[in-house]
């Protein structure tokens, strides 16, 4: 199956006018079938929030759980835990719900443009691995060299002996800082693509002023989603469940891309929520 969503439920203009915060999954997933949790990366979300969710959504529905920001050697501040293994122990209670209701499709570790293909770094690959064992875990990576001429096949090899599913990217190819897309599955079951856009002039940009917002100002023309229209289709004859989450939403774009996107792949859901009505 192709599962089509964005990062995140928050801000799209997908929702009927008035709808409080609170019921915004709701809704949502009256559009999608998926979506990226990004909250739990910054923070490990206590299970009231993850139960709330699970339960604002329909049997059919999957979350993609970004993994929490100290995991992936981000630390954007404090990080409230003692030790390595508290942390994954905490964040790992937190994903209990989506476990139990089946709704997990997977763990993104999303690693930072810092963390280079080198020894260690594929050895905490290997204790990441291993720290959550049983789950499913998908790996993204932000440094060229991953999937350099020297370690591309190596890189797939190894995603592919570890048990990673790979999170294939769509987004500028400017220097180190950017991934090319390796049209490639490493899980039979689950492939994971991320469409961050194409805004060249911003992506590498980090000491500018709101650039986290500026670089995923982007829509997607129709030609190229014809473009990924193709590539998804390789990809079916390699992995069973494709999730493609589009996180082009700086302008609101990545919404109405998702959209056009599953009229184009000539999908039908079934089993998503009831949408709202709104008579005024």
């Amino acid at each position: 199956m192709i599962y089509i969503g964005v990062t995140g439920w928050g801000d799209h203009d997908i929702y009927h006018q008035g709808v409080a915060v609170r019921d915004k999954l709701k809704e949502y997933a009256a559009h999608f079938p998926t979506v990226e949790v990004d909250a739990s990366f910054y923070a490990v979300q206590p299970a009231r929030n993850v139960e709330k969710w699970v339960k604002d959504t329909p049997a059919d529905f999957r979350f993609v759980v970004k993994a929490y920001q100290g995991m992936t050697g981000h630390q954007r501040g404090e990080i409230p835990f003692s030790s390595k293994e508290e942390m994954f122990d905490a964040f790992k209670v937190s994903l209990t719900p989506y476990v139990e209701s089946g709704k997990l499709a997977m763990v993104l570790f999303q690693f930072p443009p810092w963390f280079d293909c080198k020894k260690e770094n594929v050895a905490y690959l290997r204790y990441c691995r291993d720290k959550m064992d049983g789950y499913p875990v998908a790996l993204e990576f932000r440094n060229q060299s991953w999937f350099s001429a020297k370690f591309r096949a190596q890189t797939l090899r190894f995603m592919e002996a570890e048990g990673w599913i790979h999170s294939i990217c769509d987004e500028p190819q400017v220097g180190e800082g950017s991934i090319p897309t390796v049209l490639k599955a490493t899980d039979k079951e689950k492939t994971l693509v991320r469409m961050h856009g194409r805004n060249t002039a911003a992506w590498m940009k980090p000491n500018g002023k709101n650039w986290r917002e500026v670089r995923y100002l982007y829509r997607y023309n129709k030609e190229e989603l014809l473009e990924w229209k193709e590539n998804i289709l390789k990809l079916q004859n390699e992995t069973k469940d494709i999730y493609v989450l589009f996180n082009n939403n700086s302008g609101g774009d990545a919404a109405g891309n998702a959209k056009e996107f599953i009229q184009l792949m000539d999908i039908r859901y079934e089993g998503l929520a009831a949408k709202q009505l709104d008579l005024f």
